[in-house]
């Protein structure tokens, strides 16, 4: 089941998508926002994994927007001004609808998202794609050692270099394989294969020391070191 959210300033137009999702049994809507700043406490608490996003709005560009939206989340620009697509495939857009958008045309970029979504909870891929302002980074998540949230942020500690995202970790989490990675606290999300020992209440990664919270502690004893 894929999870949406409709974000437009006309209410029409939000109401003529969410007619579309309800027809459909394999995605469900999750709200409907006049406002796109009004969207980001759910993106940060829920994996949403499409957004259907006017460009043209007076608080907040929707391409302006976009860029705010976790690399795990498609979009799906809509818009009643054609030269508008180029900026929205140059933000790495799934698809672009032109208003008045029909229910054949909606329902073709819905299975696009089927298709084409690369869910990184499918470790078989091994890669995540991360958004950092206008740059797409494809990484091996064998290369993440560790990611640290920092308010609205986080950042990915690769072997050689630092990769800065907006999104929370609560999201990252959801979607990570947890085969492979784990919460230590609530600040941290350890790669369980990069760890060479437990000091005090310390995960050691190379020279790194990534404190362990109460909470997680004899998870992380259990886990990694019984």
């Amino acid at each position: 089941m894929l999870k949406c959210i409709i974000i437009d300033d006309e209410e029409l137009a939000r109401a003529l998508l969410k007619s579309y999702v309800d027809k459909l049994d394999f995605i469900v809507s999750k709200g409907a926002y006049e406002n796109p700043l009004e969207a980001l406490p759910i993106l940060k608490s829920e994996v949403i994994d499409v957004v259907f996003l006017d460009i043209q709005m007076p608080q907040l560009k929707g391409t302006d927007f976009a860029k705010m939206i976790s690399p795990t989340t498609r979009v799906i620009f809509t818009t009643a001004y054609s030269e508008y697509a180029l900026d929205g495939y140059e933000l790495n857009a799934i698809d672009y609808l032109l208003k008045p958008i029909t229910f054949e045309r909606f329902l073709t970029a819905v299975n696009k998202v089927q298709t084409t979504t690369r869910n990184i909870t499918d470790i078989g891929s091994q890669t995540i794609t991360i958004k950092s302002g206008y740059d797409l980074h494809k990484v091996r998540l064998s290369e993440i050692y560790y990611i640290k949230s920092d308010s609205e942020y986080v950042t990915f500690y690769l072997d050689n270099k630092k990769i800065m995202s907006y999104q929370s970790l609560k999201s990252l989490e959801d979607s990570l394989p947890p085969s492979l990675f784990m919460r230590v606290h609530r600040s941290y999300i350890i790669n369980k294969n990069k760890v060479q020992a437990l000091k005090d209440k310390d995960i050691i990664i190379q020279d790194h020391r990534i404190p362990v919270s109460t909470t997680y502690f004899e998870t992380v004893k259990k886990e990694l070191f019984s």
